[in-house]
């Protein structure tokens, strides 16, 4: 099967207007991801989904594929679907251009499953919450799953109740910005509309639960520092310092 990797950016978030764009050792935020994205062997093809010039541009002169898409989209997985249409891909991964510590292993982790077994349609990386602060955040999403690791629910706020917490080590699941689809599905629920959950909590996934699919989630060991606000760039920074990714990629 061909694997591709479509990677949403935008310069209107509402929390950090232009962080695409934003400096982070010498690149672009939406550059390293790409080429993280890049150094996995899985892709036939990597390509930044983005409804700004200034963004493609960007990618183009550093050498990267942009996909020009419609400014309309609200959810980013729409904004995932209409540049796929026009890949030749068997699976979409959809990687959120604010995840500038993306690893190649998380990648190859969450697409594993759509190899075998040919009934699931959707996969969800995620990873256990260790900290009160993570569990608290509205910028991180939880999530809760049954026994076979189908999603029951996303949600903005700390799931599920917190009576039990303060004696557990893992104080719940967060959904990372990895999502692998099959594109027929990813079409098919692009098609579909937009759910009042989906609406109330912001979260793209949602959808695909209101209208009875399944969503596989994946447990990852990997954590990844989103970056939702300005103040995380310099987190990132200190981090990436410290990478054995970013020395193979980093600007000359």
């Amino acid at each position: 099967m061909r694997v591709a990797a479509v990677i949403p950016a935008r310069m209107a978030s509402t929390r950090f207007p232009g962080k695409p764009l934003a400096d982070i050792l010498g690149l672009p935020m939406i550059e390293h991801v790409r080429r993280r994205v890049a150094l996995s062997g899985l892709f036939n093809t990597v390509a930044v989904a983005t409804c700004d010039d200034p963004i493609m541009k960007s990618v183009q002169d550093h050498g990267g594929k942009a996909v020009l898409t419609s400014p309309a989209h609200e959810r980013c997985t729409d904004r995932v679907a209409e540049a796929s249409a026009s890949l030749d891909a068997d699976i979409i991964v959809n990687v959120q251009g604010d995840e500038p510590l993306v690893r190649p292993e998380m990648l190859e982790l969450v697409v594993k499953p759509l190899f075998s077994d040919s009934d699931l349609l959707c996969t969800n990386l995620m990873s256990e919450i260790l900290t009160e602060s993570d569990l608290n955040d509205r910028n991180v999403v939880k999530t809760v799953f049954d026994k076979s690791l189908n999603a029951l629910y996303f949600s903005r706020s700390p799931i599920p109740s917190v009576r039990q917490r303060p004696t557990q080590r893992v104080l719940g699941h967060k959904q990372l910005g990895i999502i692998a689809f099959r594109k027929e599905f990813l079409l098919r629920f692009a098609a579909l509309p937009a759910t009042p959950l989906e609406i109330a909590e912001s979260v793209d996934m949602l959808r695909a639960l209101e209208h009875g699919f399944k969503v596989r989630m994946v447990l990852g060991s990997y954590e990844s520092v989103g970056v939702d606000i300005p103040t995380q760039l310099n987190q990132v920074a200190e981090i990436m310092k410290r990478d054995d990714l970013f020395p193979r990629y980093r600007p000359a």
